[in-house]
């Protein structure tokens, strides 16, 4: 009954438990088998002339079988101490199988035994555990979603699958290894280096498709996987990453929420992921990636690539043929002879006239530029090239207006609009753009002195990026959302008194309200406050400029 047990433990604490473990079960046996005899003898007293059945010939067996047991418990208890444990075979147990021999080490294993011995299965190490419950738990989730929504976001959710995967070896290698010197991590992190340009190149050559918030979401957020080169702070570079990658997010929230509750939940998710990978960070790496292993770094891997421009080339060799210790006496000489002069030292100096000073003569001051270092210049020495003008935009793709590139036209027409149409206006300079019925969302992107005149909206109108542009509403707008804007004016309309001003990093914004007469009253919109502690909390107001 004693085979199931496994061999006993050698330290003090676990013999002592297992005793302890030992007298509590023999007392139930104990117990059990008094029970039993008992139970024997009121039978046989209460029925004297009654014959045995077959249950009762199988208790008489299983009563006799126990105080066999008995005996031996009892038997074993009153042994010494010492004897029970310098003999545990007295209780029958049979000895430990011997465990299999060891696989033969090659040649390379066997020269080093350290690298072998510091190898460790990744399940058994916390912090990868911790790392793939991330991977199982909110990415895997973000992962479903994306494929649930396909299109541009599928295809971008595999890269994003596939720079996990590369950073969950990376954690994996770091249980495995020392610290390697620092272009061997270089090397090492290049592949998740080249993974996260692909996933942000992919947002820049697909800004086009209905998912842009999408796809800019994740290309403004993944550069948080980074977190393994920062030292002493990774965990708020981790949340830094992620309020910068909120925007957009908030962005799809808004579009989606009354239409397709997938899309919330994907950038739920996504955001769940980041919040889980920063407190894996405070948990297991809170001062940077924790090197823990005594290996080495894996050998192999192109070499990190040299710097732009090519190696300088190596000095030319010294002719040591051409030195002579004892000419250049004549040289010193003449120096001394020159430097011992005294006032006279300065007779051949030409004297600086006022036709010469360029304070004084303007003349001179269209002269060529001044002279500057080659390291200053080095930069600036070839010509920087043209930017190529791109050639001018105005479509549209299903429900989304696109216009972009459009200079000095002042004649842009979105005709026959429709409430669900969304109007998007790229880079575009000097332009005016009329909007013709009501629509769903108009968005300015990095456009420069640019006019927008348009009827209703039915969620906001937007600047990202913008200088010196002004808009017009004839009906109603609800929200006015500006952010990274210099010079933004706004001519309200009587429905749209009750707008909503969102702005964030920008400046030289006013509203300009009508009134009785038909006159505008401008108003600026405040860029400077005050902040006071109040307690606990922070108490902020608006200063009025005094100007």
């Amino acid at each position: 009954m004693f085979r199931g047990c496994i061999e006993p433990p050698v330290t003090p604490v676990g013999r002592d438990e297992l005793e302890l473990k030992r007298q509590r079960l023999y007392t139930e046996l104990l117990r059990a088998a008094h029970a039993a005899v008992e139970h024997s003898v009121a039978v046989r007293e209460n029925e004297p002339d009654a014959k045995p059945s077959a249950a009762a010939g199988h208790l008489e067996s299983i009563c006799e079988r126990l105080e066999s047991l008995v005996d031996r418990l009892e038997r074993t208890l009153i042994a010494p101490q010492s004897q029970s444990q310098a003999q545990p075979e007295s209780i029958e147990l049979p000895p430990p199988p011997s465990p299999p021999p060891p696989p033969p080490l090659e040649a390379e294993e066997a020269a080093n035994p350290e690298d072998v011995q510091a190898e460790a299965p990744p399940s058994s190490i916390m912090s990868v555990a911790g790392f793939e419950d991330i991977v199982a738990g909110p990415l895997s989730k973000y992962l479903t979603l994306s494929a649930k929504i396909g299109g541009d976001v599928a295809q971008h959710a595999e890269l994003v699958r596939s720079v996990f995967a590369l950073q969950q070896q990376y954690v994996t290698l770091a249980t495995q290894i020392a610290q390697p010197a620092q272009p061997k991590q270089a090397e090492l992190l290049k592949p998740t280096s080249t993974q996260i340009s692909a996933i942000q190149d992919y947002r820049e050559k697909h800004r086009t498709s209905p998912f842009f918030n999408h796809l800019s979401a994740i290309s403004e957020s993944i550069p948080a996987l980074g977190w393994v080169c920062v030292e002493k702070t990774p965990g708020p570079y981790v949340k830094e990453m992620n309020d910068a990658g909120q925007f957009y997010t908030n962005r799809v929230l808004k579009e989606w929420k009354e239409k397709d509750s997938t899309h919330v939940e994907w950038a739920r998710s996504w955001v769940q992921t980041l919040t889980e990978l920063q407190a894996y960070i405070k948990q297991y790496h809170t001062t940077g990636l924790v090197w823990s292993g005594k290996g080495a770094a894996p050998s192999g891997g192109a070499p990190p690539p040299p710097p732009p421009g090519g190696l300088p080339p190596p000095p030319p060799p010294l002719d040591l043929s051409a030195l002579k210790l004892e000419s250049g006496g004549d040289d010193r000489n003449a120096l001394f002879a020159q430097i011992n002069q005294g006032a006279d030292i300065t007779k051949n100096l030409k004297k600086v006239t006022g036709d010469m000073q360029t304070h004084k003569n303007p003349s001179l001051r269209t002269g060529p530029a001044p002279f500057k270092t080659p390291a200053q210049s080095g930069s600036s020495a070839a010509p920087a090239a043209p930017a190529v003008a791109k050639e001018p935009v105005f479509t549209r793709d299903g429900k989304k207006w696109l216009i972009e590139y459009q200079k000095n036209n002042t004649g842009l027409l979105v005709d026959n609009a429709e409430m669900n149409n969304v109007v998007y206006v790229f880079r575009c300079e000097g332009s005016t753009l009329t909007v013709k019925g009501k629509v769903n969302n108009i968005v300015l992107d990095s456009c420069k002195k640019c006019s927008l005149l348009f009827d209703s909206v039915v969620a906001s109108v937007e600047f990202v990026n913008c200088q010196s542009v002004q808009m017009q509403v004839l009906g109603f707008v609800p929200t006015i959302s500006i952010d990274k804007s210099d010079g933004c004016q706004m001519y309200l309309s009587k429905e749209s008194l009750g707008v909503e001003i969102v702005s964030s990093k920008s400046s030289e914004m006013n509203i300009l309200l009508p009134d009785a007469s038909g006159d505008y009253t401008e108003l600026a919109v405040p860029e400077q406050y005050k902040t006071t502690i109040a307690g606990k909390t922070l108490k902020t107001v608006c200063v009025d400029s005094l100007g």
